[in-house]
């Protein structure tokens, strides 16, 4: 029976109709395209196309990020003419610090002792003219005394300028001409008293206003200092002139100081005027 049994379960189990076939999966967006074949595929070596843009070949010099540098050692170039060293605003030093360089003096005033000896020469000058001419042995000695401290003022002004830092525009017009006006005068005065040669006179007083007008003409482009002859002729001037205002005759001493002072202010002349040349030369060039 159980044989039976089994033998019907059979029969009936291959009269039953298979079960159909289910349908293959279909393809999803998240596989991805298709990979092509191992025979599509470059050869091994092959130049692959560029993904982005273009990369230097392998061992190329690549530009380096930061700016070349000098080498160890080298001298750093200085910052340009004018360029601050530092911001605007910014304190090149803690409060308090002095600076390196001094602040410049005041100009002078023009109110100085240096001006006020000029001032003095120039008006001593018609003191010592009204007394010369006026002739008597007294009158004599008081030009003189007006003539050595006028002259004696025009040895310390400059001085006090210099050394006191008094040097003024208007020093450095009045003071030649003082000097000038008190040697011209006396030698003028001494020649119209018949005393002296009016050709000495007419050459010491030429040379003067040459000279006068030398320093004008540079003085925009530098001064010219004075020198040992310089100095030399004016000494030599003073006291010839005071040999021939004192009261006394001195006969020969007072020519040959005077011919001295003569050739040294003729010479120094010609000196002063080739510096000038030369320093206005160099100055247009």
């Amino acid at each position: 029976m159980n044989d039976h049994a089994s033998g019907e379960g059979q029969r009936a189990a291959s009269q039953m109709p298979a079960a159909p076939e289910a349908p293959a999966a279909p393809e999803t967006a998240s596989a991805g395209p298709e990979k092509p074949s191992a025979s599509e595929l470059p050869p091994t070596g092959a130049e692959l196309p560029p993904t982005g843009a273009e990369l230097p070949p392998t061992g190329a010099e690549l530009p380096s990020a930061a700016p070349d540098l000098p080498p160890t050692g080298a001298e750093l170039p200085s910052a340009a003419p004018g360029t601050p060293s530092a911001a605007p605003g910014t304190p090149s030093a803690a409060p308090g610090t002095p600076s390196a360089a001094p602040d410049l003096p005041p100009a002078p005033g023009l109110l100085n002792i240096a001006n006020a000896l000029t001032v003095l020469r120039l008006a001593l000058v018609p003191v010592f003219i009204w007394f010369l001419l006026s002739g008597g042995t007294g009158d004599r000695a008081i030009a003189f005394v007006a003539f050595a401290l006028a002259s004696v003022t025009d040895l310390l002004d400059g001085e006090l300028a210099r050394r006191c830092g008094l040097i003024t525009d208007f020093g450095k017009i009045a003071d030649p001409i003082a000097d000038k006006a008190l040697t011209g005068s006396a030698l003028i005065t001494l020649s119209y008293l018949g005393e002296l040669w009016w050709w000495v006179t007419a050459v010491i007083v030429v040379r003067e206003l040459a000279v006068t007008g030398l320093r004008f003409w540079v003085i925009r482009r530098g001064v010219i200092a004075a020198s040992r002859g310089g100095k030399a002729k004016t000494m030599l001037q003073v006291i010839a002139i005071s040999l021939y205002v004192l009261p006394w005759h001195l006969g020969l001493t007072r020519e040959v100081v005077m011919g001295a002072a003569l050739v040294v202010t003729v010479v120094t002349g010609a000196d002063y005027t080739a510096r000038a040349i030369r320093l206005h030369r160099a100055v247009v060039q």
